[in-house]
């Protein structure tokens, strides 16, 4: 169990304790409520890819919802995504702190695919998420560049490039910054990332090849799902 998890257990089991002995307590529904405010895991925020929209997420939060989840810890967005991931890294930022104001949590997980990996690990690494992101997960992210990237000239491709000089920076030094737990997942039949080692990452807690799946599909295999599902919890 994560040293994050005994915490928020030892203050759920602290918070119980207080309503038992609280002499204003007067039923069940009082101590529900003041549980409620206590987050038991970390919300999750979904940043898509490029041509994409916030959408892309619809299917992967019906799953987790149906394995326990609530609206109220799940959470995606839609950015433009022809801007620099500088740009959108910093909108990642403002968006986690939001989650965090709202949830009381102390920390989230991130959820992305292709070009969203890059700009969540530009906040990481950069802008200070490393402190308040628990576990990043990279579903065929744009890690070390693609060559379709080419045949797209606004600024997020090129900093998509292979070897351009955002990525250089990006994956200088660490590539998994910060106490931040990183996982990559990575399919042979992506026709998107080329090449198919891209989304691997040094340091990550692990780097899963998938059965033969479509770049869009990564996000919606069901055995895709379960493994990073399991690996936030």
């Amino acid at each position: 169990m994560r040293a994050s998890h005994l915490f928020r257990s030892a203050v759920v089991v602290a918070a119980i304790a207080l309503v038992a002995c609280s002499p204003d307590v007067t039923g069940p529904d009082i101590q529900a409520t003041r549980l409620a405010v206590l987050p038991v895991r970390n919300p999750v925020l979904f940043i898509h890819g490029w041509n994409s929209t916030g959408a892309t997420w619809f299917t992967t939060i019906d799953k987790f919802k149906a394995s326990g989840y609530s609206d109220a810890e799940l959470y995606n967005w839609t950015y433009y995504s022809g801007q620099s991931n500088v740009i959108t890294a910093n909108q990642i930022a403002a968006k986690v702190d939001s989650i965090l104001a709202i949830t009381h949590a102390s920390k989230v997980d991130l959820i992305t695919h292709s070009m969203g990996s890059i700009s969540a690990r530009y906040y990481t690494k950069n802008l200070g998420g490393a402190d308040k992101v628990e576990a990043l997960v990279s579903l065929g992210g744009t890690n070390h560049g693609t060559n379709t990237a080419y045949f797209c000239l606004q600024t997020s491709c090129l900093e998509m490039r292979p070897n351009s000089s955002f990525l250089n920076a990006l994956n200088k030094t660490d590539e998994t910054a910060g106490l931040t737990r990183y996982a990559t997942w990575r399919s042979p039949c992506d026709e998107v990332i080329n090449p198919l080692s891209s989304p691997s990452l040094s340091g990550a807690v692990s780097n899963t090849i998938t059965t033969c799946l479509k770049h869009s599909q990564l996000h919606e295999d069901p055995t895709v799902y379960s493994q990073y599902e399991a690996f936030i919890q």
